[in-house]
């Protein structure tokens, strides 16, 4: 068995090969050759999430096993802390531990992107992200490969974690970062907005979306939390990563169902079912389109399946 450290990870599992890695998996998912029990997410009396997600992918199954705890962002404690643990299935022995916190670090920004090559404009340049944390850095590395991104607008709660990001983002890559006082300049020119924080309430309206932007809603994952606003999801084309999960979990798609605002078809598909050819992406260059992500088990064990095989090799 491997003990496969943050460090590790971060070495092997680079956006380039996460990204092709996820395209692969929302398809195996799709086609029947994965199994992804519902997961169990314990609610903590420090207010902390407590994560089992198991996930069968073929050659290897297993689960993370996570802590989530919001008050850890913007320190230097990681908002999620745990192991993805790794069996093979020809005789179901241990293969590895693997650090969580990279693996659902890097893996979310690269589904994300995935999800933007799909449903993005094909000029889009301009890239939105609300929240300055891991998510940022993650989501700013994806995106910049599948879409020519010149301009990034960042907004957080604390100030001092955007001017953070500004400098290692403009260090990095060498491109303009702008620091906004609120959500509504961040995303006023955005092509790509990015919701990346673990909001309570939906803080992100239509008003404040452009015609046919892309927004990727990513910081939350329970039925009742949610960070796109109700007339947002209504006026946007809607996509999941898994639509039985979204329909049990999301409160992107439960809160405006409950309200009437839409009914149970406007998930027009998953991502897996748009990289085969069976829903239909955007239609116009006005759409606005929507992306749920929740995050899946599967996601998590085709990650760690790439880390620990070229640890091996």
């Amino acid at each position: 068995m491997l003990l496969i450290e943050e460090k590790q990870v971060r070495e092997i599992l680079t956006p380039e090969k996460c990204v092709a890695a996820m395209r692969q998996a929302f398809m195996d998912l799709e086609n029947g050759k994965c199994d992804m029990p519902q997961r169990l997410i314990c609610k903590l009396p420090n207010t902390a999430a407590f994560g089992f997600m198991p996930a069968y992918v073929g050659d290897y199954f297993g689960a993370k096993v996570i802590a989530a705890y919001a008050p850890n962002m913007g320190t230097e404690y990681p908002s999620h802390i745990g192991y993805v643990m790794l069996f093979e299935s020809e005789h179901c022995t241990v293969s590895g531990l693997i650090e969580a916190g990279s693996i659902t670090e890097i893996r979310t920004g690269c589904v994300s992107a995935v999800a933007t090559d799909l449903l993005a404009k094909k000029n889009a340049h301009c890239l939105a992200l609300i929240g300055a944390g891991a998510q940022a850095r993650s989501h700013l590395a994806a995106i910049r490969l599948i879409r020519p991104i010149d301009q990034v607008r960042v907004f957080d709660l604390n100030e001092k974690a955007s001017l953070r990001f500004q400098k290692e983002a403009e260090e990095k890559y060498g491109l303009p970062v702008t620091v906004c006082a609120s959500v509504e300049e961040a995303v006023r020119e955005a092509d790509i907005i990015c919701t990346l924080t673990p909001a309570k309430e939906a803080y992100l309206t239509k008003a404040m979306v452009r015609p046919g932007t892309h927004v990727n809603a990513v910081g939350t994952f329970s039925p009742v939390t949610r960070e796109a606003a109700s007339d947002l999801v209504a006026a946007a084309r809607l996509y999941s990563d898994h639509t039985p999960a979204c329909r049990k979990e999301s409160g992107e798609y439960l809160v405006p169902l409950q309200e009437g605002l839409i009914g149970e078809d406007h998930i027009l598909g998953s991502i897996g079912e748009l990289l085969l050819g069976r829903a239909p992406g955007r239609q116009t260059d006005s759409d606005i389109t929507l992306f749920d992500a929740l995050g899946l088990a599967v996601e998590d064990i085709a990650a760690a399946r790439l880390v620990y095989e070229e640890a091996v090799r």
